[in-house]
């Protein structure tokens, strides 16, 4: 990383690049504890048909949620046993929990939190995305592809652009290369703006030799306030394909000023496209 001023622009958008990455490894890209999309056809609940212990429990789940953004998980951890206590059927509470026990790399317990999620709501589209990035993790790479098609397959959920991206980048990790390449194209159609869905769909693009296509997503991901150094490296090889010898140059002055210190920038240096 370079050495710049903590506030400067440049440090902000790495900051924001880090920040978007951290999230999609650790959080199965911030998918929501909150069960709202089950995709039944039941009415509304309102505050008058809570239970009173459901109520209670909620009320603690968002001091455990607040706890959790905040990176104090044992704090998150006691006050979702409370919550758990006061109502053992509710199922954000074990979503979060697997989320929290993902985030400090316990696999049995964060699979078994999800599992417990899963059993009390099935069609909570959240939860199959957070178990389906677990077992991608593990290698699991049927399994994780089961729990993110049940995941897309209610029409109420918001958050498929997500789901489609940690998809693909499973399906790229297992070898199914064209697979990862239709759903990162999917996901990149519904949030063109996510960076890592236009970063590994260009770097998909570029390894199969579609060069303009790949291109287009780096240059636009390159014009934008997430540009990093993987990126302009990226980049800077997409150019080179091209014979665009201008924009490499540009592209390459950005990655030696902006991002000296990283190991793109040693590799630009020495001319190392191919490695």
């Amino acid at each position: 990383m370079t050495t710049t001023a903590p506030g400067s622009r440049d440090s902000r958008r790495r900051l924001a690049w880090a920040a978007i990455g951290a999230t999609l490894l650790a959080l199965a890209g911030c998918a929501s504890t909150q069960s709202g999309d089950t995709g039944g056809s039941r009415d509304i609940v309102t505050e008058s048909d809570e239970p009173e212990a459901r109520r209670r429990a909620r009320i603690r789940m968002e001091l455990a949620v607040g706890y959790f953004e905040q990176g104090q998980t044992n704090v998150a951890l006691d006050e979702l046993k409370q919550v758990i206590a006061s109502d053992p059927s509710f199922p954000d509470a074990y979503n979060l929990r697997g989320l929290i026990y993902m985030r400090l790399n316990d696999v049995r317990q964060a699979e078994e939190s999800f599992r417990r999620a899963v059993a009390l709501n099935p069609r909570d589209s959240n939860v199959q995305h957070n178990y389906g990035w677990l077992l991608c993790q593990q290698g699991r790479y049927p399994e994780s592809q089961r729990a993110f098609d049940i995941a897309m397959s209610n029409g109420l959920y918001g958050g498929r652009a997500k789901t489609l991206m940690a998809q693909g980048l499973c399906q790229a990790r297992a070898g199914n290369v064209a697979d990862a390449e239709r759903s990162l194209s999917r996901s990149y159609e519904l949030d063109a703006g996510n960076p890592i869905t236009g970063y590994n769909l260009a770097g998909l693009l570029y390894k199969r030799g579609d060069f303009v296509r790949a291109q287009f997503y780096t240059r636009r991901l390159n014009n934008s306030e997430f540009a990093n150094a993987e990126t302009l490296w990226l980049g800077i090889k997409v150019e080179r394909r091209m014979n665009d010898q201008v924009a490499m140059n540009q592209l390459g002055e950005q990655l030696r000023k902006r991002f000296s210190q990283s190991r793109e920038a040693t590799a630009y240096e020495r001319r190392a496209f191919d490695e």
